[in-house]
């Protein structure tokens, strides 16, 4: 097992870690989180022996293998393939020993040892994580050399997986994977057979592969046992708490003050007072663990267009003449929101670029509407920032008839205070270089949003806060993500990019999911036959289902409420209510948990509902 022992890290003279402790059990598969500039990374290079300890310790079993990415990724002649296989160091060694060994003993004990690491099989594993990543045979035979900076990351997260080391650890892998990459990958670790410790911001692989989470928050860690929404709600009952001892201790505070305030300097009462001087001096402050706020996008809204805003019938377009997309008869609506599915190098970004104006028609016809504006982000436009400017350069540029107020209000819509406004964009984080290009992306109140990966260096606040954007937005939407949480809670539309052309997409986010993992390319399916008429008494019977999981959500809304309110109580902390005050914890985790399930329920009811109006 991986054990920290009151280790203690500072950068700069900047405390970063303080007499922090956790224990992570053999084999588990655990979620390192916490807010961005908290020293995750960090941690990582301490477990790996690449920064020296200030104090504490951090052991694991002897001889067990350490593993991650490396930052160099490979880009040379050498196959893909090949690559990969020479990530298993000791296999390597024992096949090139193994064609000089002469001693028969030796070649037995190479022949012994070659079975038990299943050497024989090597090729195909090493093949199936490749595709699992991306890369056809075809691509496998070809040297590094030949892909992108962002393939050869796959190539460098093949190897390291090939490699089986007992403990494995990885730093956002999602990041440069595609939803299809990340759907494997999750499977992958859920089933890999040591030790796994990973730092990501996707909640969706932080629900589905870890089975535990460890929290880094005021230079400390915490290990929860459970996915990331258990943690979650752990987390949120555990602030309640918090800040009600807070209270709780304030209103004493303020009590002991006004005591001494007012018998000080009385001397039938100087004693006392004195007393609870020192009572106040002894307090140590209870504060609340630090939460990262909900950083909100501000998108402007833009005016109403008729529908569609964009209509293509029988279109093709490509490059230099040469389809790449064909037989395309698509609509777009100002309220839709659509998630692009389908595997890197099909063709997401030659339609995002046709939509957006950056790629011409072949053949067929797309109208849009005159007033059209569209706003369009993509990874690479967050490397075209200029590092030697400010945000507030780059907003200045933009809007040169604003005032300096008001383009400091515009850059705080979307989390980015004084200070960021104020610093060069080399020496600005990936998230906060990620929000800089979504505001140029929406400064025009565009009526249809392109985001191609828009998660990628957010954390998980800055996620949601994108979320509740997006929801309240009243332009239509063009999504390319990884990030299935993103995806489920935003997009109400699949279109499939597959086979040369963009076809709607009938099943669900799940069914595509389930699809994928069972090692079937999803196709195009026709289209359900209409379903029977609804009579009068289905729908009755409908409508009177859903009355009820309204009143069952808004009964439990209200339970949820009067149990916060009665944890927020701080008599419920005082000494000897400690049984009492866990019975309310676990009356108020019921009710969340039946508050779930009854809004599951209410949304099949609706959906039933919706379904049976439309036949």
């Amino acid at each position: 097992m991986l054990r920290i022992e009151d280790i203690s890290y500072s950068v700069a003279g900047r405390p970063l870690i303080v007499n922090a402790s956790a224990t992570v059990p053999t084999g588990h598969k655990v979620g390192l989180v916490g807010r961005n500039g908290t020293g995750k990374t960090t941690l990582f290079r301490l477990i790996r022996g690449e920064l020296a300890l200030e104090t504490g310790t951090i052991t694991l079993p002897q001889r067990a293998r350490i593993g991650g990415v490396a930052q160099e990724v490979p880009s040379s002649n050498v196959s893909l393939l090949d690559t990969v296989l020479a990530a298993d160091t000791e296999r390597a060694t024992l096949l090139r020993e193994a064609d000089t060994a002469t001693d028969p003993a030796r070649i037995a004990d190479i022949q012994t040892r070659l079975a038990d690491i299943d050497a024989w099989s090597a090729e195909a594993r090493a093949s199936s994580i490749l595709r699992g990543l991306g890369f056809d045979f075809a691509d496998q035979s070809r040297p590094c050399s030949d892909f992108s900076g962002g393939w050869r990351m796959r190539v460098a997260l093949a190897a390291v997986l090939f490699s089986q080391p007992d403990l494995l650890l990885l730093d956002e892998p999602t990041n440069y994977l595609d939803l299809e990459g990340a759907l494997w990958l999750e499977n992958y670790l859920a089933r890999y057979p040591h030790t796994v410790l990973i730092i990501s911001h996707d909640r969706g692989l932080l629900n589905r592969a870890v089975g535990a989470i460890l929290h880094l928050e005021d230079k400390k860690l915490t290990f929860y046992q459970g996915p990331y929404d258990q943690f979650a709600r752990q987390r949120a009952e555990k602030l309640a708490q918090a800040e009600a001892m807070a209270r709780k201790q304030d209103a004493r505070r303020a009590h002991l003050q006004s005591y001494v305030d007012r018998f000080r300097y009385k001397a039938d009462k100087a004693k006392q007072a004195q007393s609870r001087l020192k009572a106040l001096a002894r307090m140590q402050p209870i504060t609340s663990p630090q939460e990262a706020a909900l950083r909100a996008f501000a998108f402007p809204s833009p005016e109403e267009l008729s529908p569609p805003i964009i209509n293509l019938e029988a279109a093709s377009t490509g490059y230099d003449g040469t389809p790449v997309l064909k037989r395309m008869n698509l609509r777009i609506d100002q309220d839709d929101r659509i998630a692009l599915l389908g595997k890197n190098g099909q063709g997401k970004s030659t339609l995002s670029k046709l939509l957006s104006n950056r790629l011409d028609l072949i053949e067929g016809r797309m109208t849009r509407s005159g007033k059209l504006r569209i706003g369009y982000f993509a990874q690479h436009q967050v490397d075209e920032l200029h590092v030697d400017e400010t945000p507030l350069d780059h907003l200045r540029r933009e809007r040169p008839a604003k005032t300096p107020a008001q383009l400091r209000a515009i850059l705080a819509g979307f989390g980015m205070g004084a200070e960021q406004a104020d610093t060069l964009v080399a020496k600005l984080s990936g998230g906060q270089k990620a929000r800089l290009s979504l505001l140029l992306a929406t400064l025009d109140a565009p009526h249809l949003l392109i985001l191609d990966e828009p998660t990628n260096h957010l954390d998980i606040e800055s996620r949601e806060a994108l979320v509740e954007a997006l929801t309240a937005y009243s332009g239509a939407v063009i999504l390319v993500s990884h990030d299935m949480h993103l995806l489920s809670m935003t997009a109400d539309r699949l279109w499939l990019v597959a086979d040369g052309t963009v076809t709607p997409y009938q099943g669900d986010l799940e069914s595509y999911r389930a699809e994928l993992l069972q090692g079937d390319r999803p196709k195009p399916k026709d289209k359900p036959k209409p379903a029977k008429r609804a009579t009068r008494e289905d729908l009755l019977a409908l409508r009177t289902e859903l009355r009820k999981c309204e009143q069952r959500v808004e009964k439990l809304g209200d339970m949820a409420e009067k149990l916060s309110q009665k944890l927020a109580d701080p008599t419920l902390y005082e000494d000897g209510k400690i049984g009492e005050m866990e019975v309310w914890q676990r009356k108020y985790a019921e009710v969340r948990d039946a508050q779930d399930r009854a809004e599951d329920l209410w949304m099949r009811a609706l959906e039933k509902l919706e379904t049976a109006e439309g036949a």
